[in-house]
């Protein structure tokens, strides 16, 4: 007995234990027993031992992944397993997400995330006990996906166990350790690797609240310092607003004060005003559009911005290179502030291109309610000069009370829009919108006087108005301010009737345009003009090259357009009259011949007869 006791002091192996017991079963058993006991504390002591050095490297940690990283590490070693790994809880998607791993070789195992109740993971984390398995893939009491079977066979892992991290009773994640072959675990091992989540999650959650009052100082800091940038952009802004400025001037107050590029585009994505460099990439792409629509001012030439789809909030986001913030009044979306040059804006700069897009929303209002007032004011002297129940002499003092021009023009081109021309005025030109006399509704049309002398250019710059409106346009003129303005305007008003009785809808066209039928609705007919609409490329030809293009036209017509029977008279070989014609083609275009066409042209070669010979 002396010599057991000896050898357990000195720490022998069991062998020499049962060696030294002999024969004495009861000797050697107690002997053992006292052994494991002892092997045991001594484990436990190292086990201790590793959580006090775990808990001083978890100590100097500085952010939550050094932490993550730590912890699969440690639980790797001290379990000894081939593979250790954690998972976080996400509240919003009510699952678990791969954070972090120790061993792991799989990209897929990497990137699992894990439904709760579902595989041994998602179990530990709906009920927040641990469990462990020696053969995961053949163990039924768990719920098998094929995302994380097909992961966890990548992997090769066979067995895991699992505990969760938890504080207070909040559940942070899951901490594993697995084995890529067959292994029991030992309900010590469990215990340890729980003793280590419980000791990671208190530290994840106070490196987590650390960094966060860190990141709450330093925003409290930077907030502290922008305070007067952001009072100095108040006052700007005030004084912008107070003095009359426009959109114009907010954008280069903003340019300015936190020195980045600003496009201010409306609700439609036309662009209104622009100040600072504006870089090439995010306009290049912009194309030449519409123009900035009635009232808009700054002009045309941007088009539809790729960010008119901003969102409406009244929040600044990020879209590409760019920060797009939407001018919003009573919840519409009046337009929107886009700022670039810059990769990053501090939480005080966002909230001066918020207030910037406040203060533009409320210019823009203001904009608005004063062209309303401006197109009423337009419309009812539009309505008294077509009526004819008004004074031309009052309607000039009317007309110089709106500001836009100090004298009525000379002369004028109406054009008359019938169907919905709700979009119209947000189509037309800068060019086109500068020369606008009065714009206004009459007689269910939207009717327009533009100062220009050329109805053939006021229709070409209304065309696509028509097509993308969907209107039909009648352009006439021009007319001298008075009566002249009232007979032209019932012209246009015939005009477009015609045009939506021959099918001609959503174009924009002059008398002229209609041949015949244009003729037959005009108040009066300028020959040679209307002449010269129909056939001036060809009658041009004629005299630059000294060919009579226009008498083989005559002879074709008169021979009941036989190229032959027009050869005989011509007494050329028919080839030279198809010849002749085919240039015909190339000067008038392919639907010459048309039926409509053709009569235009016959009617033109008469009329042309009747005019003096211009040499």
């Amino acid at each position: 007995m002396e010599e057991l006791l000896r050898l357990l002091a000195d720490d022998a192996p069991g062998s020499e234990l049962a060696r030294a017991a002999g024969s004495n079963q009861a000797a050697r058993d107690l002997a053992l027993r006292i052994r494991a006991g002892m092997d045991a504390s001594k484990k436990r002591e190292t086990e201790l031992s590793a959580l006090v050095d775990v808990a001083r490297e978890l100590a100097s940690a500085r952010d939550p992944g050094g932490v993550l990283d730590t912890i699969v590490h440690r639980a790797r070693t001290l379990i000894g397993t081939d593979v250790a790994y954690l998972t976080l809880y996400d509240a919003t998607q009510g699952d678990t997400y791969m954070r972090a791993t120790d061993g792991s070789v799989s990209a897929a195992f990497q990137q699992l995330r894990v439904p709760l109740g579902a595989g041994l993971g998602g179990l530990v984390a709906e009920t927040h006990k641990p469990y462990w398995t020696a053969d995961y893939p053949s163990d039924q009491r768990f719920r098998h996906t094929t995302r994380i079977d097909d992961a966890v066979g990548e992997e090769g892992l066979v067995a895991i166990l699992g505990t969760p991290l938890t504080v207070d009773g909040a559940f942070v994640g899951v901490l594993f350790a697995s084995n890529r072959t067959r292994r029991p675990f030992s309900r010590e091992e469990v215990s340890l690797l729980g003793s280590l989540a419980t000791l990671a999650a208190v530290t994840l959650v106070q490196v987590r609240a650390t960094a966060e009052t860190a990141a709450a100082l330093e925003q409290l800091s930077v907030a502290h310092a922008g305070v007067e940038h952001a009072a100095a952009a108040h006052d700007r802004f005030a004084e912008i607003v107070l003095s009359g400025g426009d959109v114009d001037a907010i954008a280069a107050a903003l340019a300015e004060l936190l020195a980045v590029w600003v496009v201010l585009v409306d609700a439609t994505g036309n662009e209104l005003a622009r100040a600072g460099q504006v870089g090439s990439e995010p306009l290049a792409g912009a194309g030449a559009g519409a123009g900035a629509g009635a009232g808009a001012g700054a002009g045309a030439g941007a088009g539809v911005m790729p960010w008119a789809e901003s969102p409406a909030s009244g929040r600044l986001t990020r879209t590409g290179d760019c920060w797009v913030v939407a001018a919003t009044a009573k919840g519409e979306r009046l337009g929107a502030l886009v700022i670039g040059g810059v990769d990053e804006l501090s939480g005080a700069d966002q909230r001066i291109v918020e207030r910037a897009a406040v203060v533009t929303a409320l210019v823009l209002l203001f904009r608005r309610q004063a062209a309303e007032q401006s197109r009423r004011a337009q419309a009812d002297i539009l309505a008294d000069t077509l009526s004819g129940t008004t004074d031309l002499r009052a309607l000039a003092d009317r007309f110089r009370l709106l500001g836009k021009q100090k004298e009525l023009p000379k002369q004028v081109v109406v054009a008359v829009c019938r169907g919905d021309h709700s979009g119209v005025l947000a189509r037309l030109t800068a060019p086109l919108e500068e020369r606008l006399v009065l714009v206004g509704p009459y007689a269910g049309d939207l009717v327009l006087l533009i100062a220009d002398s050329d109805p053939v250019t006021v229709a070409q710059e209304l065309t696509d108005v028509a097509r993308r409106t969907g209107v039909t346009i009648a352009v006439t003129g021009p007319a001298a301010w008075g009566s002249d303005v009232i007979t032209v305007h019932r012209e246009a008003a015939r005009l477009v009737a015609t045009m939506l009785r021959l099918g001609k809808a959503r174009q924009a066209a002059t008398p002229n345009d209609l041949g015949l039928a244009g003729l037959v609705g005009a108040a009066h007919v300028d020959v040679a003009t209307h002449v010269n609409h129909v056939l001036g490329e060809v009658i041009q030809y004629d005299r630059q090259r000294g060919t009579d293009l226009i008498g083989t036209l005559r002879a074709y017509f008169a021979s009941g357009q036989s190229p032959t029977r027009a050869a005989e008279v011509l007494h050329v070989h028919p080839n030279t009259v198809q010849q002749r014609l085919d240039r015909v083609t190339v000067l008038l275009g392919q639907g010459w011949l048309d039926p409509d066409h053709a009569l235009n042209v016959q009617v033109a070669l008469q009329l042309l007869a009747t005019l003096p010979d211009p040499s």
